[in-house]
């Protein structure tokens, strides 16, 4: 589709949700080939025509377009298909400097921190009612969801709510003195 800026923002007015339909159903497989092409990864591809399309209907009013339609949409679905690779760069490149933080930071100190912490916490879940503490675990360690837990125990779902969070105030109370603020509620959030 060969239109304008001025044509674009003419079809736009007349009828702006038919004829983005139209351009959507006309260009959409085709972007979309071209986006697992770079990407090679069929879902994100699509989510990046999508994001395209997005804008696209957004900010028409905003969008010039100098050449076709199509020549437009291609060369979006390129810049965000390499934003996103950009994207996965910088999280892998942060991910493994975060990993190599962790692995160098296993000193002696830390591990007898840790060693503590570990003892503080066993110290006040042993201290925490029977079924609160139960509760807990099963959401802490186990990784249920409350209403799993509930229908294990035979529990409404409610009780399993007051219980988790009666068990998260006293836990904070517990360990205030030992773990800063933001790391405390980290781990007990």
């Amino acid at each position: 589709m060969n239109v304008a800026i001025a044509d674009h923002v003419t079809f736009l007015s007349r009828d702006r949700e038919a004829e983005f339909e139209r351009v959507f159903k006309a260009h959409f497989k085709g972007l979309h080939a071209y986006a697992c092409t770079i990407l090679r990864d069929d879902i994100m591809a699509e989510e990046m025509v999508q994001n395209v399309f997005c804008r696209l209907w957004e900010k028409t009013d905003h969008i010039e377009i100098k050449e076709s339609v199509s020549g437009y949409l291609y060369r979006s679905v390129y810049h965000e298909s390499l934003n996103y690779i950009k994207h996965l760069k910088v999280r892998d490149a942060y991910q493994t400097y975060a990993i190599n933080q962790m692995e160098h930071s296993n000193n002696t100190a830390h591990h007898l921190e840790l060693k503590e912490l570990e003892q503080r916490l066993d110290k006040a879940l042993k201290e925490l009612p029977e079924k609160c503490r139960t509760i807990f675990q099963m959401s802490r360690f186990e990784e249920l969801k409350y209403q799993e837990i509930a229908d294990r125990l035979q529990l409404p779902l409610k009780t399993v709510e007051n219980q988790m969070g009666k068990a998260l105030r006293l836990l904070r109370l517990k360990l205030v003195d030992f773990l800063p603020a933001s790391i405390l509620l980290f781990f007990l959030s």
